[in-house]
C-alpha cells in the first residue's frame, strides 16, 4: 500500500499477540511496520503461532524478547499477564484464529495472551483469520457478535486467496492495511472525536428486475475518502452503491442500491460532523419500474424519467448541518461548472475533477474550492489524492 510511511505511532506502547495459522507470517511484516511507525512493540506468541513462526523472528523485529507463556519469569513476580498490559496502548491480535477469538468472547484465559485479554485495561483489536468455512459458521459469527458487543475492535477480515486453495471471506487484512487503521484506534489524528459520513461508488435505478440506470463510477475516490479519515483518526461510516472494493480497515460500511436506498442510509445516519459526498448519485431514476422483465420488441422501448433527491442539497439545507464536502465529475469547463455547484448548495469545501480523466482509473487530477479560491492538486494515486484533501478538510474544519 502507497503512504503508509506517513502513519506515525510514535511513543505508543503496542503489545502484538500472534496466534497459530499460517497469517502468523504476516505478522512478522506487521511488527517490522509498527516499529519502523515509532511504536514500542512487545510480541506475546501461543504455542501454536509458535508451529508457524519461531519466537526468534519477533525477537530480532521488536527488539525485545518474546513472551509466550504465563509461567515466564521476566517480571519476577510471575504476574507479566497483569503488567503487560498496564501502561500499554493498544492489544492487537493478528493473526486472530476461530480457536482465539472463541477464547476471548467466552473470557477463557488458558495461555498468557488469552489472559492478557481478559486482564487488559487498554483497547483490544482483533485481525481475524481462518478458512472461510469457518469464517462463516454460526459459531464464529456469535463469537464476532460478543466480541463487538464487548467493544473489540474487528479489523477485517478480507476476501482473497487461502493457504488452502480456497478463495473467500476469512484471509486476514495485509499488515499495511492494518497499520494504516490504528490511528483511528488509538484516538489521534488531525479528525480525531469526529464522526465522518461518506458516500461511494454508483447507484442503480432498476427498469425491470434484470435491467437498470447506472453510471462508470468505481467507488475507489470514495474509499479512499474513507481510508484517509480513518488514518486521520474520524469514527467512519461509509454509505456505499455496488462496487467490487474491499471495506478499508476501521470503517463502518452500509450497502445500498438505488439513489433513493442512500439517501435513507445517509439521514439514518446523522448527525454527523462532516458529511463528503463522494458518490455518483444518478439524477433520474424510471417513474415506474417494471415488476416483470421488459420483452424485446421491434416497436422499441420509452421510459418515463423522474428526477432522484439531491442527497448532498438535502444534507447541506438542514438546520445544524455537518461540515458538507461536495464533488464534481465534469466534462468541461471544470472551474466555472464546480464553483456555481460549490455557491449553489452553499458548500464549504467541493472537490472538482474531469471525469474522462479519472472514472475507474487508481489516480486522479483534482481542484478543492473553498472560500478562499482554487486548490490544484497535481495528478497522483487516489489514496494520496484523498489524504490531501482530508487534510485540507481539518484545516477548514479546524
Amino acid at each position: 500500500m502507497q503512504g503508509i510511511e506517513t502513519v506515525s505511532l510514535a511513543g505508543k506502547k503496542i503489545i502484538l499477540g500472534v496466534t497459530g495459522g499460517i497469517a502468523a507470517y504476516k505478522a512478522a511484516e506487521l511488527c517490522r511496520l509498527l516499529v519502523k511507525a515509532g511504536a514500542n512493540v512487545r510480541v506475546v506468541m501461543t504455542a501454536a503461532a509458535q508451529q508457524f513462526v519461531a519466537p526468534l523472528t519477533f525477537q530480532a523485529l521488536s527488539g525485545k524478547p518474546v513472551l509466550t507463556s504465563l509461567w515466564d519469569a521476566a517480571s519476577g513476580d510471575g504476574m507479566e499477564h497483569i503488567h503487560l498490559s498496564r501502561d500499554a496502548d493498544l492489544l492487537l491480535v493478528a493473526p486472530a484464529s476461530a480457536d482465539f477469538l472463541a477464547k476471548v468472547a467466552h473470557g477463557r484465559a488458558d495461555d498468557l495472551l488469552s489472559t492478557l485479554c481478559l486482564a487488559r485495561t487498554c483497547k483490544l483489536a482483533v485481525a481475524p483469520a481462518m478458512n472461510r468455512e469457518m469464517w462463516a459458521t454460526a459459531p464464529t459469527r456469535r463469537n464476532l457478535e460478543q466480541l463487538q458487543a464487548d467493544d473489540v475492535s474487528l479489523l477485517g477480515p478480507t476476501a482473497g486467496d487461502m493457504a488452502c486453495g480456497e478463495t473467500g471471506l476469512g484471509r486476514m487484512l495485509e499488515p499495511a492495511d492494518i497499520l494504516t487503521a490504528l490511528p483511528a484506534l488509538l484516538g489521534g489524528g488531525t479528525l480525531a472525536g469526529k464522526r465522518v459520513l461518506i458516500t461511494a461508488g454508483p447507484t442503480f435505478e432498476a427498469i425491470d428486475p434484470v435491467r437498470g440506470l447506472t453510471n462508470r463510477s468505481s467507488g475507489k475516490m470514495g474509499y479512499a475518502v474513507a481510508q484517509a479519515a480513518v488514518e486521520a483518526g474520524a469514527e467512519v461510516c461509509l454509505v456505499s452503491g455496488p462496487t467490487c472494493l474491499a471495506t478499508p480497515a476501521g470503517v463502518r460500511r452500509i450497502d445500498v442500491q438505488s439513489a433513493a436506498e442512500m439517501r435513507d442510509a445517509v439521514l439514518a445516519e446523522l448527525p454527523a460532523d462532516v458529511f463528503i459526498a463522494v458518490a455518483a448519485v444518478a439524477d433520474y431514476r424510471v417513474d415506474a419500474a417494471a415488476a416483470q422483465k421488459i420483452k424485446k420488441s421491434d416497436a422499441g422501448l420509452t421510459l418515463q424519467l423522474v428526477a432522484n433527491p439531491d442527497i448532498l442539497g438535502e444534507v447541506a439545507a438542514r438546520s445544524g448541518a455537518p461540515f458538507c464536502v461536495g464533488f464534481a465529475a465534469e466534462t468541461e469547463r471544470l472551474a466555472e461548472h464546480a464553483e456555481a455547484k460549490r455557491l449553489k448548495k452553499k458548500l464549504p469545501l467541493l472537490v472538482g475533477n474531469l471525469a474522462q480523466d479519472t472514472l475507474g482509473q487508481d489516480t486522479a487530477e483534482l481542484v478543492l474550492f473553498d472560500d478562499r479560491g482554487t486548490h490544484p492538486l497535481p495528478r497522483a494515486d487516489k489514496l494520496t489524492q484523498a489524504r490531501h484533501l482530508i487534510g485540507h478538510l481539518a484545516t477548514l474544519l479546524n
